[in-house]
């Protein structure tokens, strides 16, 4: 209880913690159905196809799942750093236990190196499992960091410096998922994209038939590095400021 003086926010960090526990190890579980239906012989690349109709029910479900975790973050901050740090507290945490629920359930992933999906909006996600998993550390370190001073007394607040850094690291981070699909879709042309699949239900061979080998580490990093910076820079403002 040190590092939370405040009991009511305290409870609330708890309760936020096992909500999105459960719901980690929930999405697993509907992973784990997922892949029985469409990767019977284990989940590997390229991509099994989905038909339209089934790839707009997997849109709306990782919609969903955003929206519970950012309606959690609402419920439960006090200010907008608050809600904001309780929304990406649940995220970091929902995508490490669900990584945890599918090693756990399916013996996968074979290592933190091992590729996976993972998003489907506005296209394909794609990185070593190592990448989000960063991600999401890095996600609750910031949480953490907000929620800690928050409970000491402090508004704690993200000053438009930090927004800048946090927003241009995720930026830079997201490119390199989407960095291969998106690729090819330029390649190919969007409408060729859209209009083969809406008529015949397929991609074009060389999405189809897609195998990452190589993720854009440097770019990453350099996403990371902007987004850690970010996070210094506030934990010493925090500090600075709770000796005052």
């Amino acid at each position: 209880m040190t590092f939370f003086p405040d009991r009511t926010l305290y409870r609330t960090f708890v309760l936020v913690t096992i909500f999105s526990i459960a719901m980690g190890l929930f999405e697993a579980i509907v992973v784990v159905y997922l892949r029985q239906l469409y990767y019977p012989q284990g989940f590997d690349f390229p991509l099994a196809a989905f038909p339209a109709s089934r790839l707009s029910v997997e849109w709306l479900r990782e919609a969903c799942t955003i929206v519970m975790l950012a309606a959690l973050g609402l419920m439960t901050g006090r200010n907008a750093s608050g809600r904001f740090a309780f929304f990406i507290l649940s995220f970091g945490i929902w995508d490490i236990v669900y990584y945890l629920g599918l090693k756990w359930l399916l013996n996968w992933p074979a290592s933190l190196f091992t590729w996976d999906i993972l998003f489907l909006i506005p296209v394909a996600w794609t990185g070593p499992v190592l990448a989000p998993v960063i991600c999401s550390f890095t996600m609750i370190l910031l949480a953490v960091g907000i929620i800690v001073f928050q409970a000491k007394g402090l508004e704690a607040t993200i000053k438009p410096v930090e927004w800048a850094l946090l927003i241009t690291g995720a930026a830079v981070i997201f490119c390199t998922f989407i960095h291969d699909y998106s690729l090819m879709i330029f390649r190919e042309g969007l409408g060729t994209v859209l209009h083969l699949f809406q008529e015949t239900g397929n991609l074009p061979q060389p999405i189809a038939e897609y195998r990452p080998s190589h993720f854009q580490w440097g770019i990453f990093v350099l996403g990371e590095a902007l987004i850690l910076g970010a996070i210094a820079r506030m934990i010493v403002r925090f500090r600075i400021k709770s000796k005052i």
